[in-house]
């Protein structure tokens, strides 16, 4: 019998691992998470994001997600809003000429590479007022959550279902 409890900090990877029947579940939920099918995306996004990153991934609220996946296997039921707030409307700190440094993660990611460590150590090196321009084919919301929690301010400004332009300043 499995034992493992649905949370907003459950890892995808561990979700999925636990309770495979709950994949097409999520894919129902939000069509952004048929990306999971991608074994390179499975092993480095899903390893290491959350259920409450991915419902922001998937644009749905949290506790809806927790409480669908939830109620699949009998668990009890959330309540209440939960998670990070992400921004998606332009902030008055953005203009386009203080964009300091720019990077595509599109192409490490489809390597299998993840480009966290490399868009941290950019964002250390980035001068205060400066704007730090990352493009990424999802909603990198990991990243995002530990921007934040280094004190920077972020923007994400999605274009498509695929292209997301996610501006941090400090």
């Amino acid at each position: 019998m499995n034992t493992l409890i649905i949370t907003p900090k459950t890892k995808v990877l561990d979700l999925i691992e636990n309770y495979p029947e709950l994949e097409d579940i999520l894919i129902e939920i939000a069509p952004a998470f048929k990306k999971l099918k991608n074994p390179v995306l499975r092993r480095t996004v899903a390893k290491i994001a959350t259920l409450q990153q991915a419902a922001a991934i998937g644009g749905v609220k949290t506790e809806d997600l927790i409480n669908r996946l939830r109620k699949e296997l009998g668990q009890d039921l959330v309540e209440g809003e939960t998670g990070v707030k992400y921004n998606y409307n332009k902030p008055d700190w953005f203009l386009e000429e203080k964009i300091d440094a720019r990077f595509n993660a599109s192409e490490m990611l489809a390597r299998g590479e993840h480009p966290v460590n490399q868009v941290l150590a950019d964002l250390n090196h980035l001068e205060e007022g400066k704007i730090y321009e990352l493009i990424a084919p999802f909603l990198t919301a990991p990243l995002i959550d530990k921007a934040t929690s280094l004190g920077l301010k972020h923007w994400i400004d999605k274009r498509s279902d695929e292209e997301y332009y996610i501006y941090f300043q400090k």
